[in-house]
């Protein structure tokens, strides 16, 4: 019972995450599709991994369907989008304690060697 209901959730989360490839994009390297994830549809691109270049967007998997070779199942692999708007934090505030106690050290040394 347990692995049936497990598999109709997946069914229900694949059915709800849907790729329709519409036509080539304009340089020719990908594809223009719609996607309707939810209740959410959205245009984007379709592009293949290039070895050295930065991910924009997410890394998803496709897998066909039978009702038309131009619908496709959305497994996403990879979600390279930000998810809080602001930019990464990169300095701790361990480092901001310990480059404070060596370059804020008060009044400047005045003394001639």
């Amino acid at each position: 019972m347990g692995s049936q209901s497990s598999n109709q959730a997946a069914h229900v989360q694949r059915a709800s995450d849907v790729v329709l490839v519409y036509g080539k994009s304009d340089d020719g390297k990908g594809y223009d599709v719609l996607r309707r994830r939810g209740e959410e549809l959205q245009a984007g691109k379709l592009r293949p991994l290039d070895d050295g270049k930065p991910i924009y967007g997410q890394v998803v998997r496709l897998t066909p369907r039978q009702e038309s070779p131009a619908l496709f199942d959305v497994d996403v692999q990879h979600d390279g989008r930000g998810s809080t708007g602001r930019p990464a934090k990169v300095a701790s505030d361990q480092y901001r304690e310990g480059w404070d106690s060596i370059w804020a050290n008060g009044a400047p040394n005045r003394a001639l060697n």
